[in-house]
């Protein structure tokens, strides 16, 4: 996942996690060391892109399911002693075929782990409003 990541061509799953990182509040993306990493007020939430192959990977803070993730044959403990504060790395072929609502609660996750309190008190009350119902509309009565 290295080398100049703003510039390469997307594969469908890294634009597709890419979108769904970015709907986050308050975060960036950023191109540290040539790897591609989204950030919530600064704190890095993921690392993303695709291998020379054009295979997606992406590593990403779990601290509740980093046991049950690193079970999977495409993930492993990522490296630079992040493995131990519960970082793990998803790559290989058999990840492409994950699926997508895996890897969505995984992003959300790693997303609540690393974001301030208050950007998820904004995210909370986001869903909220977006899962509400709307109230039904208080029936007149006929007139006859």
């Amino acid at each position: 996942m290295s080398g100049p990541a703003a510039s390469k061509k997307m594969s469908k799953l890294l634009t597709q996690v890419r979108e769904r990182a970015l709907a986050y509040p308050d975060t960036t993306e950023e191109f540290p060391w040539g790897d591609r990493a989204l950030k919530v007020k600064g704190k890095v939430f993921v690392f993303m892109g695709d291998d020379e192959n054009g295979h997606f990977g992406c590593s990403l803070k779990l601290p509740k399911s980093h046991a049950l993730a690193l079970e999977l044959p495409f993930a492993s403990p990522t490296p630079y002693g992040l493995g131990k504060s519960g970082w793990v790395s998803l790559r290989g072929k058999e990840l492409q075929k994950a699926p997508f609502g895996m890897l969505e609660e995984w992003l959300d996750e790693s997303f609540r782990a690393v974001a301030p309190k208050t950007v998820l008190k904004k995210l909370d009350a986001a869903e909220e409003v977006a899962t509400k119902k709307p109230k039904e509309a208080k029936k007149k009565p006929s007139a006859r």
